[in-house]
């Protein structure tokens, strides 16, 4: 368990010493697999809790891994991660020296990863109900069927992705899952999948994990690290602004912001003032920037009118923010799109590659027009090679990678018992944001975080370690998901939902609003 955390951490430039100050709750029970699940979700949700903490202390005043540390040249200062990412540049001197909080020193929060906790959030679109109703969260057309030769994985929860698998099929309109049995039987597993994404849709055919890794994708993914945190160019730091991290005010850059946050010191709202841009779809985007709205940000996700969203799923990842939509190909919308952009802290995209370039919203081009900004970008498979331009999902990459042949039974593939991928991605991403944000408060700088679920995949199968029983330790308490689920009026109705495993001392223990109905908010900034 420890190697696995030490990997993530490390992925982040962050400070080894920081690690100390986790601590874990065993429940026996919770995510079940042959592969180590839960060591993997734990380890995600660790660094990313461990990323908040770190980032509420230095908003309360400089960041230091013990009670008594004094401030020496940042975190690890003459060790590993010394300065950060990039010594000599962001936290050279030391967090907050010469800016926000120099000469103030607190101690980063304790951490305390609950898998109870971890494994009702990873199951918290399953947990989700409003007024009684739960959501399904598989279409009909949304699973494995056999082929000629093996087995293939669908997605078709959008109609869109319906209506693009049936027409590669060469099917009517509104055929069910007989008649794309039918279909399939009489294909290749990768001739299904090659005609299935040449026409728009979703197909991939069950790979073991050999013939995965001697891919040339899986070949790129084992090359990259598990995320990437890069500092893309310079940039004045935070300056101030009425609460938390954030940037500049109402139609300012990215440049302004204030060091302290409600509550004891700034530790329950870190990312009090930070404003998220949040251009995601299911389910790993969401969770990440539901994980920045917990800890204060101001987030606002922007969908196009024509892309259709489940309301359940967003009364299940929606929780925190508020939700409008534009359509960027129309000039009095992009012109208000361009005003939230002007003034955000962060962009979070979760579109394949390349989906948004035609917006100039690649990357490299939010950076260029925006120095100070925060972009962080995920994916399926990589913005890289062969596979860099293909939609996916949790399942097909989980089809794709090995994952469901490990854990199939008598020759039928099967799955992870959560989302895991998406999950475990989601709060990568967050702890790559929120270590970001740290940095760029150190520092300045605008900075790109990349992660993929391919890459988390990974991680799970190759960069993760089963956690072997301790000599005359007793097992965890059993797993009941009732300890970490709560109910509260929303404006559609009674919400149940999953409390955040996000956990530090001084942390916010819910968020602070309920989801509303999708798309139905002002596009404008409240913080």
């Amino acid at each position: 368990m420890d190697q696995t955390i030490n990997r993530a951490w490390a992925a982040l430039g962050a400070d080894p010493g920081l690690l100390e100050r986790v601590s874990y709750e065993r429940v026996s029970g919770t995510l079940p697999a042959r592969l180590p699940v839960r060591e993997s979700a734990r380890a995600a949700v660790a660094v990313c809790a461990l990323a908040a903490a770190e980032l509420a202390a230095e908003v309360a005043g400089g960041a230091a891994a013990g009670p008594t540390a004094q401030r020496a040249g940042g975190p690890g200062a003459e060790g590993p991660g010394a300065g950060g990412p990039g010594a000599g540049g962001p936290g050279a001197g030391g967090p907050g020296a010469e800016g926000p909080g120099a000469g103030r020193v607190r101690a980063v929060p304790r951490v305390r990863v609950d898998d109870g906790a971890v494994a009702t959030a990873f199951h918290s679109e399953r947990f989700a109900t409003l007024d009684g109703r739960r959501w399904d969260g598989f279409a009909p057309l949304s699973r494995f069927w056999r082929t000629a030769d093996g087995w293939v994985r669908t997605h078709a929860n959008y109609p869109h992705h319906e209506a693009r698998l049936l027409a590669a099929l060469g099917l009517p309109a509104g055929s069910d899952a007989d008649a794309v049995a039918g279909a399939l039987a009489g294909w290749g597993a990768a001739e299904a999948e090659a005609a299935v994404y040449a026409a728009g849709g979703l197909a991939v055919a069950v790979r073991e994990a050999a013939e995965w890794d001697a891919s040339e994708q899986g070949a790129l993914v084992a090359e990259r690290p598990l995320l990437e945190l890069e500092r893309l160019g310079d940039a004045p730091g935070p300056g101030r602004r009425t609460g938390g991290e954030g940037g500049g005010a109402a139609g300012a850059g990215a440049g302004g912001s204030g060091p302290d946050g409600p509550g004891p010191d700034g530790l329950g709202a870190p990312c009090a003032g930070v404003r998220v841009l949040d251009l995601t779809r299911v389910l790993a985007g969401p969770v990440a920037t539901r994980t920045l709205a917990l800890l204060g940000a101001d987030v606002l996700r922007v969908d196009a009118p024509g892309l259709p969203e489940s309301q359940e799923a967003y009364n299940d990842t929606g929780i925190g923010k508020r939700s409008a939509l534009l359509d960027l190909a129309h000039g009095a919308d992009r012109r208000v799109f361009d005003e939230l952009l002007d003034a955000a802290d962060v962009v979070v995209t979760g579109y394949r590659p390349g989906a948004l370039d035609r917006f100039g919203l690649a990357p490299e081009a939010l950076a260029e027009r925006r120095p100070g900004l925060v972009v962080a970008r995920l994916s399926a498979w990589g913005a890289y090679g062969p596979w860099g331009g293909r939609r996916g999902f949790d399942s097909l990459v989980q089809a794709a990678t090995g994952i469901a042949v490990l854990e199939g039974d008598e020759g039928r593939p099967g799955a992870l018992p959560a989302q895991a991928l998406d999950h475990g991605t989601g709060y990568l991403v967050a702890a790559g944001v929120l270590r970001a944000l740290t940095e760029r408060r150190r520092g300045g700088g605008t900075w790109r975080v990349e992660a993929a679920l391919a890459q988390t995949a990974r991680w799970l199968t190759h960069g993760t370690e089963p956690e072997a029983p301790r000599a005359g330790e007793r097992p965890g308490r059993p797993y009941e998901p009732g300890a970490w689920l709560v109910e509260r009026d929303a404006p559609l109705g009674r919400l149940r939902h999953a409390l955040s495993p996000v956990s530090y001392e001084g942390g916010p223990a819910d968020w602070a609003r309920p989801p509303g109905r999708w798309g139905a908010d002002e596009p404008r900034w409240t913080a």
